[in-house]
């Protein structure tokens, strides 16, 4: 089996949003950081190089591969800020349409300018993934 880089450590989310080298991806991800705290109750932590993660929740595949995740996170990636919504976005359609603009992924959501989106929005896919995620994995 593989190592799992993607762990939690005790790396400081303060120095490594410090680090990002992007000002406006820097600031954004200063807000989605203050958003998620507030939404999860919980203090950020890092998980391998680049991941913020809050709280965290352990999977395993039918394969046998398991491990343990945050239950809500992002990375200030150098394409776009990604938030990661576990729970995956079948059931929040009606919030990704008022959302504006992003992109997503199989359970990333991908958003170039913090300011393109609602953050009241924002806020409530963030809150539904995680209120979601700990009902069904603690």
């Amino acid at each position: 089996m593989t190592d799992l880089t993607t762990q939690q450590t005790d790396a400081s989310v303060e120095a490594f949003i410090d680090a990002v080298p992007d000002e406006r991806r820097r600031a954004d991800s200063r807000a989605v950081l203050a958003l998620m705290r507030e939404v999860t109750g919980l203090a950020p932590a890092m998980w391998g190089p680049s991941i913020v993660g809050f709280g965290r929740y352990h999977y395993k595949y039918a394969s046998g591969h398991e491990g343990d995740a945050p239950l809500a996170g992002f990375s200030p990636r150098k394409a776009s800020l990604t938030l990661y919504i576990i729970a995956g976005f079948d059931t929040y359609e009606d919030l990704l349409r008022r959302l504006g603009k992003h992109e997503t992924g199989k359970a990333c959501l991908y958003i170039d300018r913090l300011e393109d989106v609602d953050q009241d929005v924002l806020r409530q896919l963030v809150r539904a993934s995680f209120d979601h995620m700990r009902a069904t994995n603690t």
